[in-house]
């Protein structure tokens, strides 16, 4: 199973915010060279939005604009929405979650050269439990004669 978030850049402007000249405040105003733009000004991050492309109920099913400096710890907070919402489908389903990796991927902006995290995907894997099934019962049978039966031994001196 594998959910993710990314980020969008749209193309929308706003003319009153343009007239002052500084889009994103608290940024660097320094113009990188090469850059069309420094990172106080760069249209591209202040309408970048990230939505959530996965089948779950979590947050950023809409497109929502995250502050650049505050993205990687939304984006994470995000993902682990979906770690969670494993070990509740594990639980509810007699399963038991496997692994579970977080990711975070980084992007530069093409107007500002800042770096920026662009989206996260979520990897898990649940092996589910079916006792119904003769197979897994003669297996588990099995495991318990052969593997584990005496593999821990304690003793009192």
């Amino acid at each position: 199973m594998s959910s993710s978030i990314s980020g969008i850049a749209t193309g929308y402007s706003n003319s009153a915010d343009q007239s002052s000249g500084v889009l994103n405040p608290g940024q660097n105003e320094a113009k990188a060279p090469g850059r069309r733009s420094s990172p106080a000004e760069c249209q591209t991050c202040k309408n970048r939005k990230y939505q959530d492309g996965s089948d779950e109920m979590v947050s950023f099913k809409s497109a929502a604009h995250i502050d650049p400096s505050a993205a990687p710890a939304v984006v994470m907070g995000h993902e682990q929405e979906h770690v969670s919402n494993a070990y509740n489908k594990a639980a509810m389903n007699n399963g038991k979650v496997i692994s579970c990796s977080v990711q975070l991927h980084t992007a530069v902006c093409p107007e500002c050269g800042r770096t920026y995290v662009s989206g996260g995907t979520t990897t898990t894997q649940i092996k589910y439990y079916n006792e119904n099934n003769p197979y897994q019962t003669n297996m588990k049978s099995s495991d318990a004669a052969n593997k584990y039966r005496g593999a821990n031994v304690d003793l009192a001196v």
